[in-house]
């Protein structure tokens, strides 16, 4: 796994977790996930005009890939008006690297080696730990933060099984399937107005700009995973990218000044050591 693919896929995951730390002082979350998705859908839209189509048997998997990132969007925005959203994110994705790993199982009959199978459960476990630990969480919030995580495994499963049958054309699935996120715009004027979101611009420049930054290196972020995903095992793909939530952990403690117990320090070195089998 580490070589080329794993590297870019730690990568990735740095990139993912760089963004959410410049959308977490963003207050209004739907204003920052509107504009996200209008660059995202943008480029998305630029890139399907001059990249070849995918494969005829990739589009039942863009097409179910992007209705379920529909769908997840939905599920982030009912999150987010629950109570701590760190915690729900940080379980959703500490989830989400076993429920891939069963649905390449089942769905694209994938085997992993015991050595790959320990790294997947550290760094989930891991992650989980760090969402739980010196917090009460509720059982309504953990069952919706589950759910979450079903999201994210099934598009993730999707996308596995639907690049492998793009033709070699990971770039053009990507997109095509991207283009899905016009629905995050449509949603917020659907919801407040088109008057709200030209607006922002000059009323929430700093949140707006973060917002489009974080739309950009989505898009880098995410493509990595799916192209990885061509010919890596889906769930150690899927468990090396979900680190991020530990290099958010790491971003807050070194740039934004957040405290970070020992026992913190401790759970992701037990991530770390995860990866590092993923490596071997």
């Amino acid at each position: 796994m580490f070589s080329y693919a794993g590297g870019l896929v730690l990568l990735a995951a740095v990139l993912h977790a760089g963004w959410n730390a410049m959308l977490h002082g963003n207050r209004d979350r739907h204003l920052s996930m509107a504009w996200m998705g209008l660059v995202i859908a943008t480029v998305a839209t630029l890139a399907v005009m001059v990249l070849p189509l995918p494969a005829a048997q990739a589009w039942p998997y863009i097409i179910a890939s992007g209705l379920v990132h529909f769908v997840y969007t939905l599920s982030l925005v009912r999150s987010y008006r629950r109570g701590d959203l760190a915690v729900a994110y940080a379980i959703a994705r500490g989830s989400s690297p076993l429920l891939v790993t069963l649905g390449a199982a089942v769905f694209a009959h994938e085997g992993i080696s015991a050595v790959h199978a320990l790294g997947i459960g550290l760094i989930s476990g891991g992650i989980l730990t760090l969402a739980l630990l010196d917090r009460h969480v509720s059982r309504a919030d953990v069952l919706t933060a589950l759910a979450t995580g079903v999201l994210i495994a099934l598009y993730t499963v999707i996308d596995g099984i639907g690049v492998r049958q793009s033709g070699g054309q990971a770039l053009a699935y990507t997109a095509w399937m991207f283009l899905f996120y016009w629905t995050m715009p449509m949603l917020f004027v659907a919801s407040r107005g088109l008057n709200a979101l030209v607006t922002s611009l000059r009323t929430h420049p700093a949140a707006v700009g973060s917002s489009v930054l974080g739309g950009l290196v989505s898009i880098a972020a995410y493509g990595i995973v799916i192209w990885a995903m061509q010919s890596g095992a889906m769930g150690g793909v899927s468990a090396l990218r979900e680190t991020s939530v530990v290099f958010a952990a790491l971003i807050g403690r070194l740039f934004l000044g957040q405290a970070m117990s020992a026992r913190r320090w401790a759970v992701c070195t037990l991530v770390a050591a995860g990866a590092v089998c993923l490596g071997l």
